[in-house]
């Protein structure tokens, strides 16, 4: 098999937002060239598929500004400098949603956009959900929870009203390899 490998150079950040950062690199080629990448970095993520006792699945309703949109999609967030994955799961479905779980379980990793971001977002399965009473939204946040029949929430994957792709990605995780 080739070497397909390219190797940085230099770099530089050309943004330093609050969330994410721009950076261009400039890199060698496998054939020996030079070239330029532009990419986003990103602290990473979790995303939880949180499954009641009865089988529904909780889902969140959430407008997001890039697509000018509500987005049915899984409870998720962003790692704090430091934090385990499991840590931040368990953090954000308390505060999203009001629910701690005591059970969970790994499902994987997805990378989201490989040709322009470095974002890894961890999959959990988190089960035997119990209320502990009220969100704990950060400023700015505004989050509706809903609860479906898996089967309901697969008929949304299919006839697109959740196309967020962390959540198309975890529900189906559940449907294929866990046989839901």
């Amino acid at each position: 098999m080739k070497d397909l490998t390219e190797h940085f150079i230099a770099g530089e950040r050309v943004y330093d937002g609050v969330l994410l950062k721009v950076q261009r690199d400039l890199v060698r080629l496998p054939d020996g060239s030079e070239g330029t990448r532009e990419y986003i970095r990103h602290p990473g993520a979790v995303a939880i598929v949180p499954v009641f006792d009865d089988g529904r699945v909780l889902l969140e309703r959430q407008f997001r500004y890039p697509h000018r949109r509500v987005f049915i999609e899984l409870p998720a967030g962003k790692l704090e400098p430091g934090e385990p994955h499991l840590d931040t799961a368990r953090r954000e479905l308390l505060e999203e949603t009001g629910y701690s779980a005591a059970e969970w379980t790994r499902l994987g990793v997805i990378h989201t956009a490989i040709a322009y971001t470095d974002e890894a977002i961890e999959l959990f399965l988190a089960k035997r959900l119990e209320y502990q009473g009220g969100t704990k939204l950060d400023a700015g946040e505004f989050v509706e929870t809903i609860a479906v029949g898996f089967d309901q929430a697969i008929e949304m994957l299919r006839d697109g009203r959740i196309t967020d792709a962390k959540s198309v990605a975890g529900l189906l995780w559940m449907k294929v390899f866990l046989a839901v």
